[in-house]
């Protein structure tokens, strides 16, 4: 699909990456939209063939690279559902650290990753 003036959208052209992260640092934070359930639900895929262990509110993955060094772990908690007019949405405040991974590698798992929690918009 393209804007009358000739200029393709973005959206449909499935060979631009505009809209994945680049970089991901050794630990961020994120806010995910979703409850802690729906999250759970949604790890096992995300994850894909890492092997991980699961606690309560935080999951250790080792190892997830060629080196035996190499290890995630993510946590996160409940926080204060959002509000938007009479719209109420969950949130789950999420840690990811990495450890003993380079650049190239902490791309490589968070793009599955990103791809697999993705939920909607365009």
């Amino acid at each position: 699909m393209c804007w009358p003036f000739g200029r393709r959208l973005l959206a449909v052209n499935a060979r631009l990456s505009t809209f994945m992260q680049s970089f991901y640092a050794a630990q961020f934070d994120r806010e995910m939209g979703c409850s802690e359930r729906e999250w759970l639900m949604w790890l096992p895929a995300a994850m894909g063939g890492v092997r991980w262990t699961l606690g309560t509110g935080a999951l250790q993955a080792q190892p997830l690279a060629a080196s035996d060094a190499a290890s995630l772990r993510i946590t996160w908690h409940t926080g204060e559902p959002r509000r938007i007019g009479m719209v109420t949405l969950p949130r789950l405040l999420v840690r990811f650290v990495f450890e003993a991974m380079d650049d190239a590698q902490r791309y490589t798992f968070m793009k599955r990753f990103d791809l697999y929690m993705q939920r909607g918009g365009g």
